[in-house]
């Protein structure tokens, strides 16, 4: 599918401007943070802005995998920020928000993936009374780095399988998705934490095998599910094989569902994080 052909009416969306970004931006800026609501290009950041919440890259900008979907700079990371979580800690406050997401670029380059760092910043955001949902890469499936998150007891602890098992080599290289189903099973069965996971669509799957994912992800515990179209960045990202209408998005949510999880947003434009602060708000 060419990258240049338009796009179906229900992916018109307002696009993001007036005071309220400004402000966000300015403030980002001035303690030297990023978002992934940025980074990714997502198109809901104002919607999720307005709404008081925000989700925030740590472990700077720079991811030490390429995968083949993904918007984020790759490369060799910059060094370690010991200060990053005090910055982000401060902006939160400064931006007055009642709901933080926190993820990060996969970073093999440190021994514990970053892991120390999440817990800091999970720390550090409890202590002003901000609710907390992490998005965490894989951690080379280091199941004592995965525990050093989970003892920090995040509201939500979320990490994306993204696509189907049979498209996963091709398009997550680097990922494991037996071992990322591990990774959430272990999330699920600690106690400590709301398990989440978010996926793409239009990426040359299935049906079936949309189905078969479903079926996995509920053997492994996994609680809250975000489900969106999978939107070419630029020219070299992977090729949209198909886009998926807001119908056939609603069936895979009523799937999901009927299939016990417990909370589910399935949509053109959803992302990992959209609504996330809904979903804690109603207590499911």
């Amino acid at each position: 599918m060419n990258i240049n052909q338009r796009k179906p009416d229900w992916f018109k969306v307002r696009v993001p401007s007036g005071a309220k970004l400004k402000a966000v931006s300015q403030i980002l800026q001035a303690h030297r943070m990023h978002s992934i609501c940025v980074e990714g290009l997502c198109p809901n950041r104002d919607e999720c802005w307005n709404a008081g919440t925000a989700t925030f890259l740590i472990l700077g900008d720079t991811c030490t995998r390429h995968c083949k979907y993904c918007n984020v700079k790759t490369g060799k990371p910059p060094e370690y920020d010991l200060d990053e979580p005090k910055r982000l800690r401060d902006a939160v406050k400064e931006l007055k928000l009642d709901y933080v997401v926190v993820t990060s670029v996969t970073r093999d380059d440190l021994p514990d993936g970053g892991a120390a760092m999440y817990a800091e910043t999970i720390g550090l955001l409890r202590e002003i009374g901000v609710k907390v949902e992490v998005l965490i890469p894989d951690f080379k499936y280091n199941w004592t780095d995965l525990q050093t998150v989970i003892n920090a007891k995040p509201d939500v602890l979320g990490h994306n399988i993204e696509v189907v098992k049979e498209l996963y080599k091709q398009v997550r290289p680097g990922g494991d998705y037996d071992q990322s189903l591990e990774l959430l099973a272990r999330v699920g069965e600690s106690g400590k934490t709301v398990s989440k996971t978010a996926f793409m669509v239009g990426v040359g799957e299935t049906i079936e095998q949309i189905w078969a994912l479903l079926a996995d992800l509920h053997r492994a515990n996994v609680q809250r599910l975000a489900v969106g179209q999978y939107l070419r960045p630029t020219k070299e990202n992977w090729e949209v094989a198909k886009y998926y209408t807001p119908a056939e998005f609603g069936e895979i949510k009523q799937k999901a569902l009927e299939m016990g999880f417990e909370h589910v947003e399935s949509g053109p434009l959803v992302r990992s994080s959209y609504h996330a602060e809904k979903a804690e708000k109603n207590g499911h």
